[in-house]
């Protein structure tokens, strides 16, 4: 085999239709665009979308819901799942290994659900000001 004897298979490359090229080619005069009429004319095609002014579906459509992008890196741990661990000492990495919260999270706050009633200490974690009176009335602290 040689480069210079390689070619497509035969029927895979199409040639491209040339227009308004005379009578004999069939698109010819016209070119394929039939007589008059917005679409006969050079650019001349409505917007993707246009529904001839009536009110188009993307716009009569509701729209609902939105997802946020800091979601997928941010959980709330409630005090009642605190309680209820072995550990007395939480941080990311403590709540990543007993499977609170997911490896990708970056940011974790402790919201007071629940009642916690041992001494527990938070590292680097963010605390709702509930959350926070509830761990320091229990004995413990925040970091």
């Amino acid at each position: 085999m040689k480069l210079n004897t390689l070619s497509p298979a035969i029927g895979s490359k199409k040639n491209r239709k040339r227009v308004g090229r005379g009578i004999g080619s069939g698109f010819g005069k016209t070119a394929g665009r039939g007589h008059k009429g917005q679409k006969s004319r050079s650019g001349g095609m409505p917007k993707i979308g246009f529904e001839g002014g009536q009110m188009p579906l993307q716009r009569r459509l509701p729209k609902i819901g939105f997802a946020s992008r800091q979601a997928k890196f941010s959980e709330e741990v409630r005090l009642y799942q605190i309680q209820a661990m072995k550990v007395d000492i939480f941080d990311r990495e403590a709540l990543v290994k007993v499977g609170l919260v997911g490896r990708r999270v970056t940011k974790v706050k402790v919201i007071n659900t629940g009642d916690i009633s041992r001494a527990v200490t938070l590292q680097g974690l963010m605390v709702t000001k509930g959350a926070q009176a509830a761990i320091e009335a229990a004995g413990g602290k925040v970091e």
